[in-house]
């Protein structure tokens, strides 16, 4: 976790509406992502996961697309993109995103009822969209194996009274304008 948790430590801090949000690779997209960070959380990832039995990767658009996709790769368990946009197809289920900073619709193509799924993600913060994605899973009838976040800011969330026991690799804190690493294990 050494990339991962002096990477956080060197994350600028902007305030976006009265949220203090940092701005990471695996957040953001910026700076750039290197290879040895994606290839460093990914491997915590499939130790930490639940992925016996797992028919499908679920990830909300867009950031945590690069790292599903090389757990996917990794594991050969397909993936599914919840996307921003409606295509209308067979089966979907929209559902509304909410974030510190934002507010969206969704949409969950390709997930089926009794579908084992992994729900994987960047980061959780107030926990709106994953919130938001087990409730759409579950009214579709998939079986979530696991929910997994890469970094969680620490306060409370809309996941912790839900039953879900979401995984994460490392927590931290933004205090005085500085990333604060609380549990470098995600397991506080």
């Amino acid at each position: 976790m050494d990339k991962l948790k002096q990477s956080l430590l060197d994350a600028p801090i902007i305030e976006k509406d009265g949220y203090h949000y940092f701005v990471h690779p695996i957040s953001d997209g910026i700076p750039v992502l290197e290879p040895s960070l994606l290839r460093e959380i990914v491997i915590q990832i499939i130790r930490k996961a639940e992925l016996e039995d797992v028919d499908k990767i679920v990830t909300p658009a867009a950031m945590g697309i690069h790292i599903s996709t090389a757990v996917s790769l990794m594991t050969d368990i397909p993936l599914v993109v919840i996307r921003k946009r409606e295509y209308g197809l067979e089966g979907e289920v929209a559902l509304s995103q909410q974030t510190g900073y934002s507010e969206n619709e969704m949409y969950v193509n390709n997930v089926r009822e009794g579908d084992r799924v992994l729900l994987l993600d960047d980061v959780l913060s107030t926990g709106g969209t994953m919130k938001a994605i087990t409730e759409a899973l579950e009214h579709i009838g998939a079986d979530v194996a696991d929910v997994l976040a890469v970094i969680k800011k620490v306060g409370p969330n809309e996941l912790d009274d839900s039953g879900y026991d979401v995984k994460t690799l490392i927590n931290v804190d933004v205090q005085d304008g500085e990333v604060v690493i609380v549990d470098e294990h995600g397991d506080g």
